[in-house]
């Protein structure tokens, strides 16, 4: 029997089990899941645990249960293509026939002296909660740093403000405004929610070195008691140590069928994966929508198309606290308490679906 071994259970694996089970699966196929946690985590809400807005156990969500779906808990040390393994940090090994590669990334501190050893992740639920235990008990009136005014410094920092009224917050932006690369009328919206609520929007910014309490952005010192780090990610570092694999503006080079160009059996899915667009939950599970179709294919014995079909983003949401949000789809913005309603109504929907 052929073992489809899915490293992670994560957006994109996730995806697809829904896809292959329980009516989808061949006869001769079997499943096995890699993860390190016994259910899938909504990555997209960890902000809210660091903030200590949303419980831990509103982040979970069961992994699904089938005849040929085996769950393995472990942490992934290596993969051995040659020997088409996956060796786990207690000395199992796991034999594949196909093998998707969805574990994740880590912060990527872009070599800032003391970034790493001095600020605070929400990378994973695990330091969520460490990051939570440390702004818990942070006294009135301390200075929170959030280096990163991407989706989720921008959700950081509002749901913090929500959770602590009595903390000062400063969010670096290296860009010129929040959001740049979007309609203005948006930027304009969340900027203009920061300057309500009294989060102070550092723009221009460029973090040259992190201290225990201390930032320095250009050639300014800024003292601050806490640093968060939202300021960009990487593959998690046995992705980007597996042999001969070549990394495309720091993450795994795939073909058109989200497999490794040298070796047709490895896919890669979600954060750990090459794309022209940025590291998504929606994105992870479009490529793992491509990879069931490429995967029922060739367990059929057919061809395989001679052109995937283009993956098509339908825009992001983003949270300003538990009453107000963002929309940006199909070319048209949503703000308020509509948008918030609509995030929250997506959140509901992926918890159904898959729990």
């Amino acid at each position: 029997m052929k073992n489809l071994v899915l490293l992670g259970g994560g957006y994109g694996n996730m995806r697809i089990l829904l896809r292959l089970l329980p009516n989808n699966l061949p006869q001769d196929v079997q499943i096995t899941l890699i993860d390190r946690a016994p259910y899938h985590s909504l990555k997209t809400e960890f902000y809210a645990l660091a903030a200590g807005t949303t419980p831990e156990t509103h982040m979970r969500v069961a992994f699904p249960e089938h005849e040929r779906l085996s769950i393995v808990y472990g942490e992934v040390t290596e993969i051995d293509r040659q020997q088409k393994m996956v060796l786990l940090e207690d000395g199992k090994k796991i034999a594949y026939d196909d093998l998707v590669v969805g574990l994740g990334c880590e912060d990527n501190y872009h070599n800032v002296p003391g970034a790493a050893e001095n600020s605070l992740s929400i990378q994973t639920m695990a330091k969520s909660r460490k990051a939570y235990d440390a702004i818990s008990a942070l006294p009135s009136g301390a200075t929170i740093g959030v280096v990163g005014a991407g989706l989720s410094g921008i959700e950081l920092a509002s749901e913090l403000r929500e959770s602590r009224s009595d903390l000062k917050i400063k969010l670096f932006d290296r860009g010129p405004r929040i959001l740049k690369d979007f309609p203005e009328r948006l930027s304009k919206y969340v900027q203009k929610w920061f300057d309500k609520n009294n989060v102070e929007v550092i723009a221009n910014s460029n973090i040259k070195k992190v201290e225990k309490t201390a930032l320095f952005n250009h050639e300014d010192q800024i003292n601050v008691d806490l640093v968060v780090w939202t300021a960009g990610i990487r593959p998690v570092s046995v992705v980007r140590n597996m042999a001969g694999v070549e990394l495309k503006q720091g993450r795994v080079a795939v073909n058109q069928y989200m497999q490794l160009p040298i070796d047709s059996s490895v896919y890669i899915v979600g954060d750990c994966a090459a794309s022209q667009f940025g590291p998504s939950a929606q994105l992870a599970e479009e490529q793992g929508e491509q990879i069931v179709v490429t995967l029922k294919r060739i367990w059929a014995n057919e061809t395989l198309p001679e052109k995937m079909p283009d993956i098509k983003l339908k825009g992001f949401m983003g949270a300003l606290g538990k009453k107000q949000g963002f929309v940006y789809l199909a070319d048209t913005t949503v703000t308020g308490r509509i948008a918030r309603l609509m995030k929250s109504g997506l959140l509901w929907m992926y918890k159904n679906q898959n729990g």
